[in-house]
Protein backbone atom coordinates (compact mmCIF):
# COMPACT_ATOMS: atom_id res chain seq x y z
CA UNK A 1 0.00 0.00 0.00
CA UNK A 2 0.63 3.66 -0.95
CA UNK A 3 -0.66 5.83 1.50
CA UNK A 4 -1.24 9.61 0.34
CA UNK A 5 -1.51 10.31 4.01
CA UNK A 6 -0.04 8.70 7.03
CA UNK A 7 -1.18 8.45 10.28
CA UNK A 8 0.34 9.89 13.72
CA UNK A 9 2.24 7.52 16.59
CA UNK A 10 -0.50 7.10 18.97
CA UNK A 11 -0.23 9.97 21.37
CA UNK A 12 0.60 7.83 24.35
CA UNK A 13 3.05 5.45 21.86
CA UNK A 14 5.71 4.18 24.02
CA UNK A 15 9.05 5.00 22.80
CA UNK A 16 11.65 2.85 24.16
CA UNK A 17 14.82 1.17 24.87
CA UNK A 18 15.62 -2.24 26.40
CA UNK A 19 18.68 -4.50 27.76
CA UNK A 20 18.74 -7.99 29.14
CA UNK A 21 20.23 -8.86 32.75
CA UNK A 22 23.14 -11.04 31.99
CA UNK A 23 24.41 -8.64 29.62
CA UNK A 24 24.37 -5.11 31.41
CA UNK A 25 24.51 -5.90 35.01
CA UNK A 26 27.32 -7.79 36.45
CA UNK A 27 27.68 -8.32 40.07
CA UNK A 28 27.39 -11.75 38.64
CA UNK A 29 27.86 -13.09 42.47
CA UNK A 30 26.80 -10.09 44.69
CA UNK A 31 24.20 -9.75 47.31
CA UNK A 32 23.02 -13.42 47.43
CA UNK A 33 23.07 -14.17 43.68
CA UNK A 34 23.51 -17.35 42.95
CA UNK A 35 24.65 -18.51 39.13
CA UNK A 36 22.72 -18.50 36.41
CA UNK A 37 23.64 -21.32 33.32
CA UNK A 38 25.32 -18.10 31.44
CA UNK A 39 27.78 -17.79 34.12
CA UNK A 40 29.36 -21.11 34.02
CA UNK A 41 28.80 -21.58 29.77
CA UNK A 42 30.69 -18.66 29.29
CA UNK A 43 33.59 -20.35 31.54
CA UNK A 44 33.79 -23.18 29.43
CA UNK A 45 36.82 -22.34 26.07
CA UNK A 46 35.53 -21.75 23.03
CA UNK A 47 31.71 -20.96 23.82
CA UNK A 48 31.67 -16.84 23.10
CA UNK A 49 33.91 -14.63 21.29
CA UNK A 50 37.35 -14.07 23.15
CA UNK A 51 36.06 -15.71 26.28
CA UNK A 52 34.20 -12.67 27.03
CA UNK A 53 31.24 -13.07 29.92
CA UNK A 54 28.92 -11.13 31.89
CA UNK A 55 30.86 -11.35 35.33
CA UNK A 56 30.86 -7.05 35.10
CA UNK A 57 29.13 -6.60 31.97
CA UNK A 58 28.66 -2.79 32.29
CA UNK A 59 27.99 -2.98 36.02
CA UNK A 60 24.50 -1.66 34.99
CA UNK A 61 24.16 -3.05 38.60
CA UNK A 62 25.88 -0.49 40.43
CA UNK A 63 24.97 2.22 37.98
CA UNK A 64 21.49 2.27 37.32
CA UNK A 65 20.95 5.11 38.57
CA UNK A 66 23.62 6.98 36.26
CA UNK A 67 21.94 5.06 33.53
CA UNK A 68 18.21 6.19 34.14
CA UNK A 69 19.24 9.23 34.62
CA UNK A 70 20.27 9.48 30.93
CA UNK A 71 17.32 7.57 30.10
CA UNK A 72 15.18 10.42 31.51
CA UNK A 73 17.77 12.81 29.68
CA UNK A 74 17.04 11.71 26.32
CA UNK A 75 12.70 11.78 27.15
CA UNK A 76 12.61 7.95 27.27
CA UNK A 77 9.06 6.58 27.65
CA UNK A 78 9.38 2.88 28.08
CA UNK A 79 12.18 0.93 29.50
CA UNK A 80 12.33 -2.68 29.20
CA UNK A 81 15.05 -4.90 31.32
CA UNK A 82 14.86 -8.31 32.09
CA UNK A 83 15.19 -10.06 36.15
CA UNK A 84 17.45 -12.93 36.65
CA UNK A 85 15.80 -15.09 37.86
CA UNK A 86 19.05 -16.45 39.89
CA UNK A 87 18.95 -12.79 41.62
CA UNK A 88 15.45 -14.01 43.23
CA UNK A 89 16.21 -17.48 43.80
CA UNK A 90 19.34 -18.32 44.09
CA UNK A 91 18.18 -22.33 43.98
CA UNK A 92 15.96 -21.86 41.44
CA UNK A 93 13.47 -22.32 43.57
CA UNK A 94 12.99 -22.13 47.43
CA UNK A 95 14.26 -19.30 49.65
CA UNK A 96 13.53 -15.69 48.32
CA UNK A 97 16.66 -13.60 48.20
CA UNK A 98 15.25 -10.28 49.41
CA UNK A 99 18.01 -8.18 47.84
CA UNK A 100 17.88 -9.74 44.48
CA UNK A 101 13.84 -8.23 44.62
CA UNK A 102 15.10 -4.95 46.18
CA UNK A 103 17.30 -3.87 43.46
CA UNK A 104 14.09 -4.48 41.31
CA UNK A 105 12.33 -2.72 43.69
CA UNK A 106 14.88 0.20 43.74
CA UNK A 107 15.21 0.18 39.88
CA UNK A 108 11.64 0.23 39.35
CA UNK A 109 10.99 3.70 41.26
CA UNK A 110 13.95 5.45 39.78
CA UNK A 111 12.16 4.64 36.79
CA UNK A 112 8.83 5.82 37.60
CA UNK A 113 10.59 9.12 39.59
CA UNK A 114 11.54 9.86 35.88
CA UNK A 115 8.23 9.10 33.98
CA UNK A 116 9.28 5.91 32.44
CA UNK A 117 7.42 3.31 32.23
CA UNK A 118 8.78 0.16 33.11
CA UNK A 119 8.53 -3.18 31.29
CA UNK A 120 9.73 -6.24 32.88
CA UNK A 121 10.66 -9.49 31.01
CA UNK A 122 10.60 -12.17 33.88
CA UNK A 123 13.21 -14.19 31.60
CA UNK A 124 15.72 -13.63 28.92
CA UNK A 125 17.69 -16.70 28.89
CA UNK A 126 19.57 -17.04 32.30
CA UNK A 127 18.00 -19.83 33.97
CA UNK A 128 19.33 -20.82 37.64
CA UNK A 129 22.02 -23.35 37.17
CA UNK A 130 20.83 -25.04 39.90
CA UNK A 131 17.73 -26.26 38.10
CA UNK A 132 19.93 -27.18 35.07
CA UNK A 133 21.40 -29.24 37.77
CA UNK A 134 18.63 -30.42 39.54
CA UNK A 135 16.74 -32.17 36.29
CA UNK A 136 17.84 -30.31 33.41
CA UNK A 137 15.81 -27.14 33.39
CA UNK A 138 13.50 -26.70 30.10
CA UNK A 139 13.56 -30.87 29.29
CA UNK A 140 11.77 -31.30 32.55
CA UNK A 141 8.19 -30.59 33.36
CA UNK A 142 9.09 -29.91 36.99
CA UNK A 143 10.19 -26.23 35.70
CA UNK A 144 6.77 -25.37 35.00
CA UNK A 145 5.44 -24.96 38.40
CA UNK A 146 9.45 -23.69 39.79
CA UNK A 147 8.79 -20.74 37.00
CA UNK A 148 5.23 -20.42 37.89
CA UNK A 149 6.57 -19.72 41.49
CA UNK A 150 9.58 -17.40 40.17
CA UNK A 151 6.53 -15.49 38.71
CA UNK A 152 4.10 -15.18 41.21
CA UNK A 153 7.18 -13.43 43.38
CA UNK A 154 7.60 -11.15 41.20
CA UNK A 155 4.08 -10.13 40.26
CA UNK A 156 2.95 -9.52 43.49
CA UNK A 157 6.25 -8.12 44.26
CA UNK A 158 5.85 -5.60 41.05
CA UNK A 159 2.40 -5.82 40.11
CA UNK A 160 1.25 -2.84 41.54
CA UNK A 161 3.93 -0.44 39.57
CA UNK A 162 4.40 -2.59 36.49
CA UNK A 163 1.76 -2.81 34.50
CA UNK A 164 3.79 -4.07 31.19
CA UNK A 165 5.10 -7.48 31.42
CA UNK A 166 6.88 -10.16 29.09
CA UNK A 167 6.94 -13.89 30.53
CA UNK A 168 9.68 -15.54 28.11
CA UNK A 169 12.16 -13.52 25.70
CA UNK A 170 12.90 -14.98 22.49
CA UNK A 171 11.60 -18.85 23.16
CA UNK A 172 12.38 -19.47 19.35
CA UNK A 173 15.87 -18.68 19.99
CA UNK A 174 17.23 -19.39 23.79
CA UNK A 175 15.63 -23.25 22.86
CA UNK A 176 16.49 -23.63 18.75
CA UNK A 177 20.44 -22.24 19.99
CA UNK A 178 20.11 -24.25 23.29
CA UNK A 179 19.05 -27.39 21.21
CA UNK A 180 19.46 -27.64 18.27
CA UNK A 181 22.83 -26.13 17.16
CA UNK A 182 24.45 -25.99 20.65
CA UNK A 183 25.78 -22.92 20.65
CA UNK A 184 23.74 -21.79 24.17
CA UNK A 185 23.49 -23.63 27.31
CA UNK A 186 23.20 -26.48 27.61
CA UNK A 187 25.09 -26.77 24.19
CA UNK A 188 22.97 -29.75 22.95
CA UNK A 189 22.52 -31.06 19.12
CA UNK A 190 19.11 -33.44 19.58
CA UNK A 191 15.83 -31.92 17.63
CA UNK A 192 13.76 -34.54 19.53
CA UNK A 193 14.80 -32.98 23.22
CA UNK A 194 14.15 -29.30 20.85
CA UNK A 195 10.60 -29.87 20.48
CA UNK A 196 10.18 -31.42 24.03
CA UNK A 197 12.07 -28.57 25.93
CA UNK A 198 9.85 -26.18 23.34
CA UNK A 199 6.72 -27.85 24.60
CA UNK A 200 7.42 -27.81 28.27
CA UNK A 201 8.43 -24.13 28.11
CA UNK A 202 5.30 -23.16 25.62
CA UNK A 203 3.26 -25.21 29.33
CA UNK A 204 5.62 -22.83 31.38
CA UNK A 205 4.68 -19.81 29.83
CA UNK A 206 0.66 -20.60 29.46
CA UNK A 207 0.76 -21.21 33.11
CA UNK A 208 2.36 -17.75 34.39
CA UNK A 209 -0.29 -15.67 31.77
CA UNK A 210 -3.13 -18.26 33.67
CA UNK A 211 -1.43 -16.92 37.26
CA UNK A 212 -0.56 -13.02 35.78
CA UNK A 213 -4.64 -12.76 35.40
CA UNK A 214 -4.90 -13.42 38.61
CA UNK A 215 -2.34 -11.72 40.64
CA UNK A 216 -2.46 -8.29 37.93
CA UNK A 217 -5.25 -8.18 36.69
CA UNK A 218 -4.78 -4.55 35.34
CA UNK A 219 -1.86 -5.37 33.37
CA UNK A 220 -0.93 -6.72 29.72
CA UNK A 221 0.97 -9.63 29.77
CA UNK A 222 2.40 -11.61 26.51
CA UNK A 223 5.84 -13.69 25.12
CA UNK A 224 8.52 -11.92 23.32
CA UNK A 225 9.35 -13.40 20.15
CA UNK A 226 12.55 -13.33 17.82
CA UNK A 227 10.28 -13.23 14.06
CA UNK A 228 12.04 -13.26 10.98
CA UNK A 229 9.62 -12.93 8.23
CA UNK A 230 10.59 -15.59 5.07
CA UNK A 231 10.43 -14.52 1.56
CA UNK A 232 10.93 -17.10 -1.60
CA UNK A 233 13.86 -16.87 -3.38
CA UNK A 234 11.93 -16.57 -6.65
CA UNK A 235 8.75 -17.35 -7.51
CA UNK A 236 9.13 -20.65 -8.55
CA UNK A 237 6.38 -22.88 -7.13
CA UNK A 238 9.36 -25.05 -5.34
CA UNK A 239 10.73 -22.51 -3.50
CA UNK A 240 7.00 -20.41 -2.53
CA UNK A 241 7.05 -24.62 -0.81
CA UNK A 242 10.38 -24.02 0.70
CA UNK A 243 8.84 -20.11 2.40
CA UNK A 244 5.47 -21.99 2.93
CA UNK A 245 7.36 -24.48 5.06
CA UNK A 246 10.30 -21.97 6.70
CA UNK A 247 7.26 -19.50 7.41
CA UNK A 248 5.00 -22.61 8.96
CA UNK A 249 7.84 -24.25 11.34
CA UNK A 250 10.17 -21.16 12.11
CA UNK A 251 7.01 -18.88 12.96
CA UNK A 252 3.66 -20.40 13.21
CA UNK A 253 4.91 -22.86 14.92
CA UNK A 254 5.24 -20.79 17.99
CA UNK A 255 3.22 -17.87 17.27
CA UNK A 256 -0.42 -20.11 16.81
CA UNK A 257 0.87 -21.30 20.43
CA UNK A 258 1.03 -18.35 22.19
CA UNK A 259 -2.09 -16.63 20.29
CA UNK A 260 -4.72 -19.58 19.60
CA UNK A 261 -3.02 -22.72 22.14
CA UNK A 262 -2.66 -24.96 19.06
CA UNK A 263 0.37 -26.19 16.47
CA UNK A 264 0.19 -25.83 13.14
CA UNK A 265 -1.44 -29.18 11.38
CA UNK A 266 1.50 -29.18 8.40
CA UNK A 267 4.31 -28.71 10.67
CA UNK A 268 3.39 -30.77 13.47
CA UNK A 269 2.39 -33.58 10.90
CA UNK A 270 5.67 -33.30 9.46
CA UNK A 271 7.35 -33.81 13.29
CA UNK A 272 5.30 -36.75 13.52
CA UNK A 273 6.00 -38.22 10.83
CA UNK A 274 9.78 -38.08 11.14
CA UNK A 275 9.52 -38.99 15.13
CA UNK A 276 10.31 -35.69 16.60
CA UNK A 277 7.07 -33.96 17.60
CA UNK A 278 6.46 -32.95 21.01
CA UNK A 279 5.97 -35.37 23.85
CA UNK A 280 2.02 -33.72 24.16
CA UNK A 281 0.15 -35.43 27.73
CA UNK A 282 -3.27 -35.31 28.56
CA UNK A 283 -4.08 -31.52 30.16
CA UNK A 284 -1.17 -30.33 27.79
CA UNK A 285 -3.36 -28.42 25.33
CA UNK A 286 -6.20 -27.37 27.98
CA UNK A 287 -3.35 -25.67 29.83
CA UNK A 288 -2.40 -24.21 26.45
CA UNK A 289 -5.53 -22.24 26.11
CA UNK A 290 -4.91 -20.14 29.38
CA UNK A 291 -1.65 -18.76 27.10
CA UNK A 292 -3.36 -15.92 25.31
CA UNK A 293 -1.35 -13.04 24.96
CA UNK A 294 -2.85 -9.44 25.73
CA UNK A 295 -0.24 -8.41 23.08
CA UNK A 296 2.60 -10.08 20.78
CA UNK A 297 6.52 -9.13 21.24
CA UNK A 298 8.34 -8.49 18.43
CA UNK A 299 11.78 -8.76 18.66
CA UNK A 300 13.03 -7.79 14.77
CA UNK A 301 16.19 -7.84 13.28
CA UNK A 302 16.37 -9.23 9.81
CA UNK A 303 14.02 -11.06 7.23
CA UNK A 304 15.21 -14.20 6.26
CA UNK A 305 14.96 -15.45 1.69
CA UNK A 306 14.85 -19.42 1.47
CA UNK A 307 14.62 -22.18 -1.85
CA UNK A 308 13.88 -25.53 -1.57
CA UNK A 309 16.30 -28.07 0.09
CA UNK A 310 16.58 -31.52 -1.71
CA UNK A 311 16.41 -34.56 0.77
CA UNK A 312 20.31 -34.85 0.91
CA UNK A 313 21.10 -31.01 0.93
CA UNK A 314 22.22 -28.66 3.66
CA UNK A 315 21.48 -28.60 7.27
CA UNK A 316 23.30 -26.48 9.96
CA UNK A 317 25.64 -23.85 8.63
CA UNK A 318 27.91 -21.90 10.98
CA UNK A 319 26.92 -18.34 12.15
CA UNK A 320 29.15 -15.12 11.90
CA UNK A 321 29.85 -14.56 15.51
CA UNK A 322 32.89 -12.75 14.84
CA UNK A 323 32.19 -9.73 12.81
CA UNK A 324 33.45 -10.94 9.89
CA UNK A 325 31.71 -9.81 6.80
CA UNK A 326 30.44 -12.92 4.57
CA UNK A 327 31.61 -15.37 6.87
CA UNK A 328 28.23 -16.76 7.37
CA UNK A 329 27.21 -19.98 5.90
CA UNK A 330 23.81 -21.37 4.11
CA UNK A 331 21.57 -23.32 7.10
CA UNK A 332 18.34 -25.48 6.55
CA UNK A 333 16.64 -28.67 7.14
CA UNK A 334 16.59 -31.31 4.27
CA UNK A 335 13.56 -31.87 2.47
CA UNK A 336 11.93 -28.32 3.59
CA UNK A 337 14.02 -25.28 3.32
CA UNK A 338 17.80 -23.90 2.90
CA UNK A 339 18.63 -20.25 3.65
CA UNK A 340 19.90 -17.62 0.78
CA UNK A 341 21.48 -14.07 0.74
CA UNK A 342 19.01 -12.12 -0.70
CA UNK A 343 20.31 -9.89 -3.00
CA UNK A 344 18.05 -6.89 -2.92
CA UNK A 345 19.40 -5.89 0.58
CA UNK A 346 22.91 -5.06 2.30
CA UNK A 347 24.06 -6.23 5.44
CA UNK A 348 25.77 -5.69 8.92
CA UNK A 349 29.27 -6.72 9.50
CA UNK A 350 27.51 -9.99 11.56
CA UNK A 351 26.14 -10.41 7.69
CA UNK A 352 22.23 -9.68 9.27
CA UNK A 353 20.25 -8.13 6.57
CA UNK A 354 19.41 -5.18 6.53
CA UNK A 355 15.26 -4.99 5.90
CA UNK A 356 13.32 -2.45 7.43
CA UNK A 357 10.26 -2.76 4.78
CA UNK A 358 10.24 -6.30 6.62
CA UNK A 359 9.24 -5.30 9.52
CA UNK A 360 6.55 -3.95 8.11
CA UNK A 361 5.39 -6.58 6.09
CA UNK A 362 5.99 -8.99 9.37
CA UNK A 363 4.04 -6.93 11.59
CA UNK A 364 0.96 -6.66 8.57
CA UNK A 365 1.69 -10.81 8.73
CA UNK A 366 1.09 -10.72 12.42
CA UNK A 367 -1.83 -8.29 12.27
CA UNK A 368 -3.85 -10.10 9.94
CA UNK A 369 -3.22 -13.67 11.38
CA UNK A 370 -3.81 -13.14 14.91
CA UNK A 371 -5.33 -9.65 15.23
CA UNK A 372 -3.59 -8.56 18.52
CA UNK A 373 -1.81 -5.20 19.89
CA UNK A 374 1.95 -5.56 19.25
CA UNK A 375 5.08 -4.11 21.02
CA UNK A 376 8.50 -4.21 19.16
CA UNK A 377 10.77 -5.51 22.01
CA UNK A 378 13.99 -4.85 20.47
CA UNK A 379 14.79 -3.49 17.06
CA UNK A 380 18.36 -2.06 16.74
CA UNK A 381 21.93 -2.24 14.60
CA UNK A 382 24.92 -3.67 16.19
CA UNK A 383 27.84 -2.54 14.68
CA UNK A 384 31.33 -1.21 15.48
CA UNK A 385 31.89 2.06 17.25
CA UNK A 386 35.01 4.44 17.21
CA UNK A 387 35.37 6.46 20.07
CA UNK A 388 36.95 9.73 18.40
CA UNK A 389 39.34 12.06 19.84
CA UNK A 390 37.01 14.82 22.01
CA UNK A 391 35.92 11.97 22.72
CA UNK A 392 32.10 11.50 20.84
CA UNK A 393 30.76 8.68 18.13
CA UNK A 394 29.62 9.75 14.86
CA UNK A 395 26.87 6.76 14.61
CA UNK A 396 25.34 8.26 11.52
CA UNK A 397 24.74 4.18 10.25
CA UNK A 398 22.38 3.97 13.19
CA UNK A 399 20.55 6.68 12.79
CA UNK A 400 19.96 5.95 9.16
CA UNK A 401 18.98 1.94 10.27
CA UNK A 402 16.68 3.08 13.14
CA UNK A 403 14.99 6.24 11.00
CA UNK A 404 14.15 3.43 8.32
CA UNK A 405 12.46 1.01 11.07
CA UNK A 406 10.88 3.52 12.59
CA UNK A 407 9.22 4.67 9.46
CA UNK A 408 8.10 1.17 8.21
CA UNK A 409 6.40 1.42 11.83
CA UNK A 410 4.47 4.48 11.43
CA UNK A 411 3.95 2.83 7.52
CA UNK A 412 2.39 -0.16 9.12
CA UNK A 413 0.27 1.78 11.54
CA UNK A 414 -1.22 3.55 8.17
CA UNK A 415 -1.52 -0.06 6.91
CA UNK A 416 -4.07 -0.46 10.40
CA UNK A 417 -1.51 -2.56 12.57
CA UNK A 418 -2.20 -1.54 16.59
CA UNK A 419 1.56 -0.86 17.56
CA UNK A 420 1.81 -0.17 21.36
CA UNK A 421 5.52 1.12 21.25
CA UNK A 422 9.13 0.51 19.91
CA UNK A 423 11.87 -0.24 21.90
CA UNK A 424 15.40 -0.12 20.96
CA UNK A 425 18.15 -2.87 21.52
CA UNK A 426 20.24 -1.37 23.31
CA UNK A 427 19.94 2.21 25.44
CA UNK A 428 23.71 1.63 26.60
CA UNK A 429 25.91 -0.96 24.96
CA UNK A 430 26.13 -4.36 26.32
CA UNK A 431 27.84 -7.44 26.06
CA UNK A 432 26.59 -9.50 22.88
CA UNK A 433 26.13 -13.19 24.12
CA UNK A 434 28.37 -14.91 21.56
CA UNK A 435 30.00 -11.45 20.02
CA UNK A 436 31.38 -9.71 22.96
CA UNK A 437 31.56 -5.97 23.63
CA UNK A 438 32.67 -4.91 20.18
CA UNK A 439 29.18 -5.49 18.12
CA UNK A 440 27.97 -2.34 20.19
CA UNK A 441 24.09 -1.77 19.76
CA UNK A 442 23.69 1.42 22.26
CA UNK A 443 22.52 4.86 22.32
CA UNK A 444 25.58 5.24 25.11
CA UNK A 445 28.95 4.24 24.42
CA UNK A 446 30.59 2.45 27.72
CA UNK A 447 34.03 2.57 27.87
CA UNK A 448 35.28 -1.29 28.15
CA UNK A 449 36.17 -3.93 25.52
CA UNK A 450 36.89 -7.85 25.62
CA UNK A 451 40.16 -7.52 27.93
CA UNK A 452 39.60 -4.75 30.61
CA UNK A 453 36.73 -3.03 31.94
CA UNK A 454 39.02 0.07 31.75
CA UNK A 455 36.31 2.90 33.41
CA UNK A 456 33.26 1.71 32.03
CA UNK A 457 32.53 5.69 31.47
CA UNK A 458 29.08 6.21 29.86
CA UNK A 459 29.18 8.54 26.68
CA UNK A 460 26.41 9.79 24.92
CA UNK A 461 26.91 8.99 20.99
CA UNK A 462 25.00 10.89 18.65
CA UNK A 463 22.40 8.46 18.17
CA UNK A 464 21.11 10.07 21.30
CA UNK A 465 20.71 13.49 20.50
CA UNK A 466 18.47 12.20 17.54
CA UNK A 467 16.58 9.58 19.30
CA UNK A 468 15.59 12.35 21.46
CA UNK A 469 13.95 14.47 19.00
CA UNK A 470 12.41 11.65 17.92
CA UNK A 471 10.73 10.93 20.69
CA UNK A 472 10.08 14.83 21.60
CA UNK A 473 7.93 15.28 18.59
CA UNK A 474 6.63 11.63 18.67
CA UNK A 475 8.34 10.40 15.38
CA UNK A 476 7.68 13.44 13.46
CA UNK A 477 10.87 14.66 13.17
CA UNK A 478 13.29 11.73 12.00
CA UNK A 479 16.00 14.17 9.94
CA UNK A 480 19.38 13.78 11.12
CA UNK A 481 21.36 16.10 13.37
CA UNK A 482 24.57 18.41 12.86
CA UNK A 483 27.63 16.58 14.17
CA UNK A 484 28.52 19.70 15.17
CA UNK A 485 25.70 19.36 18.24
CA UNK A 486 27.95 16.37 19.76
CA UNK A 487 31.61 18.38 19.55
CA UNK A 488 29.83 21.33 21.07
CA UNK A 489 28.75 19.44 24.31
CA UNK A 490 31.81 17.42 24.34
CA UNK A 491 33.77 20.32 24.65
Amino acid sequence: MIHTTKKNFPSDFLWGSASAAYQVEGAWNADGKGPSVWDIYTKLEGTTYEGTNGDVAVDHYHRYKEDVALMAEMGLKAYRFSVSWSRIYPNGTGEVNEAGLQFYDDLINELMQHGIEPILTVYHWDVPQALMDRYGAWESREIIEDFNEYCITLYKRFGDRVKYWVTLNEQNVFIGLGYRTGLHPPGVRDDKRMYDANHIANLANAKAIQSFRRYVPDGKVGPSFAFGPTYPYSCHPDHILAYENAEDLNNHWWLDIYCWGTYPKVSLNYLQEIGEAPTILDGDMELLAYGRPDFIGVNYYRSGTVEMNPLDGIGIGAMNTTGKKGTSEESGIPGLYKSKRNPHLEATNWDWEIDPEGLRIGLRRLTSRYGLPILITENGLGEYDTLLEGEYVLDDYRIDYIKAHVEACRNAISDGVDLLGYCTWSFTDILSWLNGYKKRYGFVYVNRDEHSEKDLRRIKKKSFYWYKQVIETNGNNLQNIPSEILKEEHQ
